[in-house]
């Protein structure tokens, strides 16, 4: 069920058994090829796969703004802080408390790591039944490199401009945290990537997708298990 798409009685008859996948995204630059939504087609697609293989899946339309302060001197980034985002967060699942079994956070903004490490804690001290998971990939670049270039070639390869795919900063995240922290993303690279496009493939995009899918149901299926096919 797509909850934005079903109406109460819909949610009435089988909400308490299922649980809420709240995509989590941001609207920022991704360089000059990638959409500003990208993080957010990707958690969609992420939550979208969780309810095709379990049947207690209940989608919502996603939290499109995300904590992008280290890309706010690119045009087009729209932003909320950490606390803002946590707050936003906290009051999605306390308010999905009369309808649902839980919540889990599908998260693919890793700038987004402060706030959902807020909400971590607020769930804990109050008890609520949710989960906050964020995605990754073994070995990707940091940002509308490679890595997400080829999940969006796998999710909508009509939103990927490759012709105009450059490379950017290509030093490991690690070296270059302590700079974006302090300085941004534009200091560091003027168009906005870290890392490289080049060689990016909807075929590597998928096997990046299953893995994370994989391992988002794993999760969910720790905390949740699953019914199984519905009878």
């Amino acid at each position: 069920m797509e909850l934005g798409g079903a109406t109460w009685p819909d949610v009435a008859a089988t909400g308490s058994a299922c649980v809420l996948a709240v995509p989590v995204g941001s609207l920022e630059q991704h360089g000059p090829h990638l959409p500003l939504d990208t993080d957010t087609r990707i958690a969609v697609e992420l939550a979208g796969r969780l309810s095709r293989i379990r049947t207690d899946i209940v989608t919502a339309p996603p939290v499109a703004y995300g904590a992008s302060g280290e890309h706010a001197a690119f045009a087009g980034t729209l932003l909320v802080n950490h606390l803002v985002l946590a707050d936003l967060l906290m009051e999605l699942i306390r308010s999905a408390r009369a309808s649902f079994a839980g919540v889990v956070l599908v998260s693919t903004h890793g700038g987004n790591y402060e706030g959902l490490s807020l909400v971590r804690e607020r769930c804990r001290a109050d008890g609520e039944a949710a989960l906050v998971w964020a995605a990754a990939v073994a070995g990707g670049d940091a940002h509308a490199g490679r890595t997400e270039t080829s999940l969006m070639l796998a999710i909508d390869p009509a939103a990927v401009r490759m012709e105009l795919a450059e490379a950017g900063c290509t030093d490991p995240l690690e070296v270059l945290m302590p700079r974006l922290r302090a300085e941004g993303v534009r200091p560091i690279s003027s168009n906005g990537v870290l890392g490289d496009p080049q060689g990016a493939s909807a075929a590597e995009g998928e096997l990046f997708l299953t893995a994370m899918t994989a391992d988002l149901a794993d999760a969910v299926g720790a905390r949740w298990p699953d019914p199984g096919p519905a009878t």
